[in-house]
């Protein structure tokens, strides 16, 4: 049997007339898990609330997954033989862009430092390493290995193929403080990398790989401030990284748009001046057009300038060899070519600008990062008297592996925005305590 297609723990047998593929069946646990549930109730842009039209976690996955497949049927049309070569598959990738986010803390990026400033010295926290630790270990459809997932599936999932405390080694972080109202969390985003407590099922997916492979693939690029980061991924990962950042990119736009957090003027100063001048085939032609349809208040104007930029985007990736591995799993990876990647990141950069980085919500992701360091710090001093009669089980057989400060972070990390304003107010505010609320 090919090894990308097995699981960490394989069943004596399968469902009668079951005939599904390994990554149908791999696509319909991501679908059923709670974890994957629970992105409905995260919004992708902290403080704007849910409502019938912006976009959560769980619809920004969705629209991953399905440029993702769209990405994968563009490619097998243009490039045939090398996606026949790669086994190139619609599920798969479907698999792989609905579980990307199941990782994402309450409160977004902001979450994500919290917890990684009140982990520094229990192994770090960072998105992508929960959701490997999700997938391959605390969701409970198997045992003791979360959802179970093929290998190839799991390999899809490792964008950052190496561990936050190697990552973190050269890296010289701020004295902690005893006031968490104080602390700079400029100071302490996380590493993109995995856990050292799941280094098991990391050696277990990258067995069929050769010593050379590995190292390769765990390689780590020098940045600024003794800080490092991995440089590859597999070639599903890499259509599954692209499928995320044009939905970012292009979906997180039509949202700020239609909530008027970004004005015409300025997308025009920023985006489509800066695409004309670019002379991409269509996108560049075509942007003043674009800003017309988006801004004209209209809902079927608005949706052919959104469907008109995922498809130039789509239709602009290619695959090509990086000659630097012996797998071909690792050896070909999808991009976008120079002008369109300028393109996309030029979106990507004004939405991150006058959207995330808005005033407005830099204030309510400060607030959920101090919700979210305040209810560590109380956990973790009495653990079993106000964690959940599950969690504390856990919390209390982990200590002989040191690992109950991690199962407090999966507790933390799990959260909804709302439960964990909830729980932070049965926590801190007097009168607001109700007993459902565990």
């Amino acid at each position: 049997m090919n090894a990308w297609l097995t699981r960490k723990t394989e069943r004596a047998s399968q469902h009668d007339g079951d005939i599904r593929t390994p990554f149908q069946r791999d696509k319909a646990r991501i679908m059923h898990a709670a974890s994957f549930r629970r992105l409905q109730a995260k919004t992708q842009v902290v403080g704007v609330g849910i409502s019938d039209f912006y976009r959560t976690r769980l619809t920004h996955s969705l629209e991953a997954a399905q440029i993702g497949t769209g990405i994968v049927a563009h490619l097998k049309a243009t490039q045939p033989e090398l996606s026949a070569n790669l086994s190139l598959d619609e599920y798969l990738i479907e698999a792989i862009c609905l579980g990307h986010d199941i990782g994402h803390p309450p409160f977004g990026h902001g979450g994500e430092v919290a917890l990684h400033y009140m982990m520094s010295a229990h192994g770090g926290f960072e998105g992508n390493g929960q959701t490997f630790r999700i997938l391959t270990s605390l969701e409970s459809y198997s045992e003791s290995d979360g959802m179970n997932l093929a290998r190839r599936s799991l390999l899809g999932v490792l964008k950052y193929p190496n561990f936050i405390e190697t990552l973190d080694k050269k890296r010289k972080y701020p004295v902690k403080t005893d006031k968490l109202n104080t602390v700079n969390t400029a100071h302490w985003v996380p590493p993109k990398g995995i856990f050292s407590c799941d280094k098991n099922t990391f050696d277990w997916v990258v067995s069929p790989l050769s010593s050379e492979d590995k190292l390769q693939l765990m390689s780590l690029a020098d940045l600024e401030d003794g800080k490092q980061k991995t440089q590859f991924k597999s070639i599903d990962c890499s259509i599954m990284e692209l499928a995320d950042d044009i939905a970012y990119a292009v979906h997180d736009l039509e949202d700020a748009v239609v909530m008027s957090l970004i004005d015409q003027m300025r997308y025009h100063k920023e985006v489509t001046v800066s695409l004309r001048e670019l002379n991409i085939p269509w996108l560049s032609e075509n942007a003043l057009r674009i800003e017309e349809q988006l801004f004209s208040g209209k809902t079927f104007p608005r949706k052919n300038a959104i469907g008109g930029l995922v498809n130039a985007f789509i239709t602009a990736i290619k695959m090509h060899s990086l000659n630097a591995f012996k797998e071909p799993l690792l050896d070909t990876n999808a991009y976008l070519p120079s002008h369109f990647a300028i393109a996309l990141n030029t979106f990507k950069q004004f939405v991150f600008r006058h959207v995330i980085r808005k005033p407005e919500i830099q204030i309510l992701e400060y607030k959920g990062q101090q919700m979210i360091m305040a209810m560590f710090e109380v956990f973790a001093n009495e653990p079993q008297r106000l964690l959940p009669e599950n969690t504390a089980r856990r919390w209390k057989e982990a200590k002989n592996s040191h690992m109950e400060m991690r199962i407090i972070a999966d507790y933390v990390s799990g959260m909804t925005d709302e439960y964990a304003s909830r729980i932070y107010a049965n926590l801190f505010l007097p009168k607001s305590h109700r007993i459902t609320d565990r």
